[in-house]
């Protein structure tokens, strides 16, 4: 994937091959600038790759559509609507009838736990009610695959780890595909069957690593021992991304880890 910015190109992703099946939660994890999130615009269809395809239930990716549901980083709320009436949106795009489309952002509004608050704007919901909020948007059109950028990462930390556990549980009640990027790597094992771990720019796939820590989980697997093991191995991966792009060679000094930490 080549891009071309102030006149000069470079290389965001290089040789990415990745199957996943349907149902599965894919955690993405790598350095910053790896292209986590191009490759996530990539599937969606945002973005095309310079040579390559991605495939979505046995079609070719060329645009986004309705199989594919994005959940950004920052919530895309409008904030002229209320919260119902957000969620309803992307039933009004597709022209569906005003009973069905409400009926269904009723059930949207319920699952993602925001009854009572249906009426509310933007601006009168916290972060993580207005994340709930951009959550129940994405999935109202039934998504086959749902990407998720970092959905958490502007939310304090205790939010952050209620937002993972809701994630989960409403992830229980319809299995859609997930693919999920985030900087955090105990988010990504917690949530994840699998975690793919990307190379720095340009990205390839370094290692995917699953996460053999049964389901249904809850914040208690944070302090088993296999859970560490796993973060502890992803980030010694990533910390040799860092380092080469860095171009760090002394390994007497701080860790790339205890820098980040």
């Amino acid at each position: 994937m080549l891009f071309s910015r102030r006149g000069r190109r470079f290389e965001a992703l290089r040789d990415v091959s990745l199957q996943v099946a349907p149902g599965q939660f894919i955690s993405i994890v790598g350095a910053s600038g790896c292209g986590k999130t191009t490759l996530l615009r990539i599937v969606d269809g945002l973005s095309k790759p310079t040579r390559g395809e991605v495939w979505v239930d046995g079609r070719a990716v060329d645009r986004p559509g309705p199989d594919r549901g994005f959940v950004f980083q920052h919530d895309a709320l409008f904030p002229w609507r209320t919260v119902l009436d957000n969620v309803i949106f992307g039933l009004e795009v597709q022209g569906r009838p005003k009973r069905e489309a409400r009926e269904r952002a009723d059930v949207l509004v319920r699952l993602v736990g925001l009854t009572g608050f249906e009426q509310h704007f933007p601006h009168e919901l916290s972060g993580g009610m207005r994340q709930r909020a951009n959550l129940a948007r994405a999935l109202t059109i039934d998504p086959d695959v749902l990407l998720m950028d970092e959905p958490f990462a502007s939310l304090d930390a205790q939010t952050r780890e209620i937002m993972q556990a809701e994630l989960l549980r409403i992830w229980r009640s319809n299995r859609k595909t997930v693919l999920f990027v985030t900087h955090q790597i105990d988010e990504a094992v917690y949530l994840a069957d699998r975690v793919v771990v990307m190379t720095s720019r340009p990205g390839q796939v370094k290692a995917v690593l699953d996460v053999d820590i049964p389901r249904p989980r809850d914040l208690s697997v944070k302090r088993t021992p296999r859970f560490l093991e796993l973060v502890d191995a992803i980030w010694k991966m990533i910390e040799e991304e860092v380092k080469a792009a860095l171009h760090i060679t002394n390994t007497d000094g701080p860790s790339v880890h205890q820098v980040m930490m």
